[in-house]
């Protein structure tokens, strides 16, 4: 325990020095917040269901996502999940689908597939003919999706005991039906450790800067316009950049009466792309803290909440109130196979009225097997 901490704090101050120095040597280059941000909605139904905190917990195959050093710490030899999501009313779609697997006594490697999309957008602009009228067999569809593929890797440190470490190389290629695409590469890091009850972990997402290359189609995107429509300014090709978000998280297991537990757990999510409306902002690094429990029975039965994401939200008065995003889970793990089922409530205040809406369905599969 005496060896870890030192180390552990190390990696955690060097690489805040690290993330908070890109910033600034990013400063002639457009950085936009939120850039690449369907990678960071969270996968799993177990996760969300605890308001996203699983960067010390993560120990299958979703770890590739949360952070890769968990893979190392995976009970199973194998392991596979499938997730599937829809978000406002059903609009958009959302599918992850994960599989690990060792390839030594310490290492384990593993592949994560993300979709984000909506399908069959109708493209208009070429509804009216060139007589004037309306000609609804000139109408056509699109989607909008962006995509994700990540290589994982994770090894445990033999010379100290519950450590293990890993990185995730990532492929991105983000669509706009025929007018544009963007092909990306990013890296991410991550370190566990795991002793007496305890788990700790830091993710280091896009450690590298993440950079997405957008191609504009500009013959496509005229095509169809006529008149006034012409003059509108067609976008030019132009260079994305992710800037890096430090997650640091830590949780306990309590036992409790009658063959129950309760896994508390913690993560502290820092961003460096700017002020961001969160519990604590700032110009340089913007902080969400988030919180999560679940509830076990005999490891067969469980119940999950979390909350986070807290924002300043003006409700119908004009007056700002914090509001947070809250969430609750349930799962069944058998013979191998896990269940879990989700519900997010996103902090979006309904016009005259004090209560939150849009919620969020989410259902995902795991089997771990020999």
């Amino acid at each position: 325990m005496q060896q870890i901490f030192p180390a552990f704090r190390r990696a955690i101050f060097g690489g805040l020095a690290a993330a908070l120095a890109l910033p600034a040597a990013a400063q002639t280059t457009k950085t936009p917040k939120y850039s690449n941000e369907f990678l960071n909605l969270g996968v799993g139904a177990r996760a969300l269901g605890m308001g996203k905190v699983q960067v010390a917990l993560a120990d299958n195959a979703t770890a590739g996502y949360w952070n890769p050093a968990g893979l190392a710490n995976q009970k199973s030899k194998y392991d596979g999940v499938l997730m599937h999501s829809e978000l406002f009313s059903g609009i958009v779609k959302n599918d992850y689908a994960a599989f690990s697997m060792p390839i030594d006594d310490k290492s384990v490697v593993g592949v994560s597939l993300l979709r984000l999309g909506v399908d069959n957008i109708a493209d208009t602009r070429a509804l009216i003919n060139e007589y004037g009228y309306i000609d609804y067999s000139r109408i056509s569809y699109f989607s909008v999706a962006d995509y994700a593929v990540l290589l994982s890797y994770a090894r445990k440190v033999g010379s100290v005991e519950g450590l293990s470490i890993g990185a995730n190389g990532k492929l991105i290629y983000r669509n706009i039906g025929n007018f544009a695409n963007a092909y990306g590469f990013g890296v991410d890091a991550g370190l566990q450790y795991n002793r007496k009850g305890w788990n700790l972990g830091l993710m280091a997402r896009d450690i590298t800067t993440t950079f997405n290359a957008w191609s504009i189609n500009a013959d496509e995107y005229k095509k169809g316009l006529n008149g006034p429509a012409l003059a509108y300014a067609v976008p030019k090709n132009s260079t994305e950049i992710t800037l890096p978000r430090l997650v640091l998280g830590a949780a306990r297991r309590f036992e409790l009466p009658k063959q129950f537990s309760a896994l508390v757990a913690v993560d502290l999510e820092s961003t460096t792309d700017g002020q961001r409306n969160t519990l604590v902002s700032s110009g340089t690094v913007s902080v969400d803290p988030r919180l999560g429990l679940e509830l076990s029975y005999r490891n067969l039965a469980f119940l999950r909440g979390g909350v986070g994401n807290f924002q300043k939200i003006k409700n119908f008065e004009r007056q700002e109130q914090w509001k947070g995003q809250y969430s609750l889970g349930a799962g069944v793990a058998l013979s191998g196979l896990r269940v879990d089922l989700a519900l997010s409530r996103l902090a979006v205040e309904k016009l005259g009225s004090n209560a939150s809406q849009t919620n969020s369905l989410i259902v995902s599969l795991g089997y771990g097997f020999k």
